[in-house]
């Protein structure tokens, strides 16, 4: 006999079926990596190693919902390279999640930890879920599941997860009290970004936001940018675009537009990203909130091309393209989120005159405050703000000043540039084992 009840959740259909296939972003990864190794000569054992990852495990999560249904979601994990240390990279939860996506951003990751002189490798994670369909305890569960599938294959001397898009210090929380009950002790150290009082670090909410802030305030003078008239565009006001807004606000610049995932304000008057962020708690997203002059709502899209002279895209990747990039007003694109402009569009602003400052810099903030809380989980001695604080600034300043240096000396795009910086770091360490050439040689002691 037929089951003619309605599904228990409407909102559970597969979410790709009737969504055109993206174009990979992996290609136009190993092509970054192809143009870097050809600038400084890199022996090809290098290139060999890196054009691919190390290991990917991929896995169905099958959850209990609240009503009793199951459900089955796509969940991965890559571990990309970890010739500098073990992995470590953040975990996302969004229904446009697939494998391409998580070995790509493992990539970045790993140059993103060399950038920043880290003793990481890169690794990335993520659960095929429309966290907007879930409630708290689902969340929960898919957060243990997630663990239970991958936990051989993570570790706080192997693979170290953080928090991505959709995940958080709680879902960090649930992720390490479920790795505890599988290894048998509190391993604290194979997590990061997670609550203080669950042996995270102070500093690290902002962390990522304040990576980028301090190499846009490093860059300044290079750029030609005055605080004091300055406009800036934050698409993405979740916790990284909120905190550059307020971190921007504070010192002057003015905000002129933001944006969530249901629209974007823009008001050349300027907004108060405090305020902004409280209408968000009180009616869910921006639209609504008042600025200093003429407020007007309009779409995500439409906001990334309104005037300003520094555009900050702090929500997903390809957000600028080749259909929209000749109509990108800002003199400077800071990228907080990963991979926002593609190789293309990219090109276009670079013709233009234009200054991006690329993600594996911008957004590397949030990775080398990680490392401070894996080092303090650790040693069991923890720093306070200020210590965090001011180990990043001279972090982001030394990396972002070697990157402009090779940028000027090379006369590549910053982009080129911070994969030749990371590239050679990564290089160093693949050649300290061994190439062709010594091998063929002998080997001799």
């Amino acid at each position: 006999m037929l089951d003619k009840r309605a599904p228990a959740r409407e909102a559970w259909p597969m979410q790709d079926t009737a969504m055109p296939a993206p174009v990979p972003l992996f290609p136009a990864a190993q092509d970054n990596l192809r143009l870097a190794c050809e600038r400084l000569n890199i022996h090809p054992d290098v290139f060999e190693e890196l054009k691919a990852p190390r290991e990917t495990l991929a896995a169905t999560l099958l959850i209990r919902m609240d009503d009793g249904s199951r459900r089955a979601l796509p969940a991965w994990r890559c571990r990309y390279n970890d010739r500098r240390g073990p992995t470590k990279g953040g975990i996302r939860f969004h229904p446009g999640v697939c494998l391409d996506e998580i070995q790509t951003l493992a990539f970045w990751m790993t140059f993103k930890c060399a950038v920043a002189d880290l003793p990481f490798g890169g690794g990335k994670g993520g659960v095929c879920v429309d966290t907007k369909t879930l409630s708290r305890t689902e969340l929960e569960r898919v957060s243990r599941a997630y663990v239970e599938a991958f936990a051989a294959f993570i570790g706080p001397d192997r693979d170290i997860l953080a928090p991505d898009l959709y995940t958080n210090g709680i879902v960090m929380a649930w992720m390490a009290d479920e790795y505890a009950s599988i290894s048998g002790r509190p391993m604290p150290s194979a997590f990061t970004g997670k609550p203080i009082a669950f042996g995270g670090t102070a500093g690290r909410t902002d962390a990522t936001a304040r990576g980028g802030y301090y190499a846009l305030r490093h860059l300044e003078s290079a750029f030609g940018l005055n605080a004091d008239n300055a406009s800036v565009i934050v698409q993405g006001f979740g916790n990284v675009g909120y905190h550059i807004a307020k971190l921007l606000h504070a010192d002057g610049y003015r905000i002129v537009g933001v944006s969530d995932s249901g629209g974007a304000i823009y008001d050349p008057a300027g907004l108060d990203p405090l305020s902004v962020m409280e209408h968000k708690h009180l009616n869910g997203g921006v639209l609504g909130a008042a600025g200093h002059g003429q407020t007007r709502e309009m779409s995500n899209p439409e906001l990334l091309e309104q005037e300003c002279d520094v555009l900050v895209p702090a929500a997903l990747e390809r957000q600028i393209t080749e259909a929209n990039c000749e109509r990108i007003a800002a003199r400077v694109v800071l990228e907080l989120a990963n991979g926002p402009v593609t190789a293309n569009a990219e090109r276009v602003l670079l013709a233009a005159g234009k200054n991006v400052v690329p993600d594996i810099l911008a957004n590397s903030g949030g990775v080398t405050v990680s490392h401070l809380e894996w080092v303090q989980n650790r040693s069991g001695f923890y720093w306070d703000g200020s210590r965090v604080r001011d180990h990043l600034k001279s972090v982001i300043e030394t990396q972002t000043q070697a990157i402009w240096l090779v940028q000027n000396q090379m006369a590549v795009s910053m982009r080129e540039a911070a994969y030749i910086h990371g590239l050679k770091r990564i290089a160093e360490s693949v050649e300290a084992r061994g190439t062709e050439a010594y091998f063929a040689n002998g080997g001799s002691l």
